[in-house]
C-alpha cells in the first residue's frame, strides 16, 4: 500500500513501520478532516499485511495535538442529552484505533491536550519528551467535559484520585509527571527519545504480525475480564497463535541456534 494522497500527515513504510507524521499548522488541531485522515489510516493500516508497528509523531516540535477544534465542538447539536446506544463518532474513531491489530507508539515531543491528549491514550504505547511535552484535559474550565474517552481511559491508566486531579484541576502534567503517574510510558531527554522509539519499534516490527495482534488481545482481557476468563483467553490466543506455521518454524530455528543451552542463554 502506498500510503498516498494525505494531506495532513506524511505517511511511509519501511521494513513493517508504518510512521506518520501530523502535519495540520499552525497547532495540529485535532479538527474534523485530520480525523478523517485518522480513520482513513487505520483502515489502511489494519488491512496491510506488510505494517506490524504504526509510530505516529508530530512535524511541530511544540505541538502533538494542541487540543480538538472548538469550532467542531460548537457545531455538535444539543438538543439531545440522552444516553446513547451506540457510541458517539469521535468515540468510534478512537476504539477503531485503539483496537487495531498492529502495536501503536505515540512519540510526544510538544503539547498534547484535550482530544490529543484522549487519541494519545487509545495508543499502545506513549513515549513522551522530558522537559517539552505536557498533558492535560482542560475541558471543566469551559464547561463541559472530555468527550473523546478522556474519562473513561485516564482513570484506568493513573487511577481515579490522578484522573480527577488533571480532569477537574485543568492544569498540565508534565512529562515526568506523567511518566511518573502512568499517563505515558517513558519520558525519556529529547535526545534519546526517537532512538529508543526506532529500536523498539524494529523489535516489535521482527515479530510475526499473528503474535502482536494475539498478544495485544490478551493482554486487553486483563482489562475487560475477570481472571480467570481471561487466563481462558490467554489459553486459546495462546494455542491459536502455536497453530501458525511461523511460529513453529521459528522455535524449531531458536533450538537449531543453540536455545536452552548455558552459552546461548548467558550470551
Amino acid at each position: 500500500m502506498s500510503f498516498a494522497g494525505y494531506r495532513l500527515m506524511r505517511v511511509s513504510l519501511s521494513s513493517g513501520i508504518c510512521r506518520a507524521t501530523i502535519d495540520n499548522p499552525p497547532l495540529n488541531l485535532l479538527d474534523l478532516p485530520l480525523a478523517e485522515e485518522i480513520v482513513r489510516l487505520t483502515r489502511e493500516v489494519a488491512a496491510d499485511d506488510d505494517v506490524r508497528v504504526l509510530v505516529v509523531d508530530s512535524a511541530d516540535p511544540e505541538f502533538f495535538i494542541a487540543h480538538a477544534d472548538v469550532g467542531m465542538i460548537l457545531d455538535l447539536p444539543t438538543d439531545d442529552t440522552g444516553l446513547h446506544d451506540e457510541l458517539s463518532y469521535f468515540h468510534a474513531v478512537m476504539e477503531e484505533f485503539r483496537t487495531l491489530p498492529k502495536a501503536t507508539i505515540a512519540v510526544i515531543e510538544g503539547i498534547c491536550r484535550g482530544g490529543g491528549s484522549e487519541w494519545a491514550m487509545a495508543f499502545d504505547m506513549r513515549y513522551a519528551a522530558l522537559g517539552k511535552a505536557v498533558f492535560g484535559q482542560p475541558e471543566v474550565a469551559m464547561g463541559i467535559i472530555p468527550g473523546g474517552g478522556g474519562t473513561q481511559r485516564l482513570p484506568r491508566l493513573v487511577g481515579r484520585g490522578r484522573a480527577l486531579e488533571v480532569i477537574l484541576g485543568c492544569r498540565d502534567v508534565d512529562a515526568a509527571t506523567a511518566e511518573a503517574w502512568g499517563y505515558v510510558d517513558r519520558a525519556l531527554p529529547p535526545e534519546k527519545l526517537r532512538r529508543f522509539v526506532d529500536k523498539l519499534a524494529a523489535r516489535i516490527a521482527s515479530a510475526p504480525q499473528s503474535a502482536i495482534a494475539a498478544a495485544k488481545r490478551a493482554v486487553d482481557a486483563a482489562l475487560s475480564e475477570d481472571l480467570p476468563t481471561g487466563l481462558r483467553i490467554e489459553d486459546q490466543l495462546f494455542r491459536e497463535a502455536l497453530a501458525q506455521p511461523v511460529a513453529r518454524e521459528r522455535l524449531r530455528a531458536i533450538i537449531d541456534a543453540g536455545a536452552q543451552t548455558r552459552e546461548f542463554e548467558l550470551g
